[in-house]
């Protein structure tokens, strides 16, 4: 993993209480129902607009490398299945199992199907108006890979 400027912003340590996903699932597709996808798709460009505005900050400085260490500190700490692979060109994630996808399943015996939304639309948020793209496909149920590379 390269180096990063400045410390990461976060980094919270700590028990990891996967049930919030179980919860962020539910509030998920209560608004959605409630209030409709375009409310839901909003909130997610916020969380990636104010949320994560300082890993934005560093794309707009053309820093994807804090966007790495954030992927791989996370990743690491609930335990997922997946690899960071770093090149001149591009940075790919790629999520076999993830963690949250797979503990919503287990508690609620169905995810929602906006439940990846959170991570593309927060992505394209984060992302939107800065040097880099980040796309997001997703490959199976609870694994996906992420990109993040130069616009051209």
């Amino acid at each position: 993993m390269p180096e990063t400027k400045t410390p990461m912003r976060y980094q919270e340590q700590g028990n990891v209480h996967l049930d919030f996903h179980g919860a962020t699932n539910t509030t998920i597709d209560y608004i959605i129902a409630h209030y409709g996808t375009a409310v839901m798709n909003d909130i997610f460009a916020r969380v990636g607009r104010d949320v994560y505005a300082d890993l934005r900050q560093h794309l707009l400085d053309g820093d994807r490398a804090e966007i790495a260490h954030h992927w791989q500190h996370f990743f690491e700490r609930e335990n997922a299945d997946f690899s960071i692979e770093i090149t001149p060109d591009e940075i790919v994630l790629t999520v076999r199992h993830c963690t949250a996808y797979h503990h919503v399943l287990k508690l609620t015996g169905a995810v929602s199907p906006h439940f990846c939304d959170q991570t593309i639309k927060t992505n394209e948020a984060m992302a939107a108006g800065t040097p880099f793209a980040i796309d997001t496909e997703i490959t199976a149920p609870g694994a996906c890979r992420q990109i993040i590379r130069r616009r051209t």
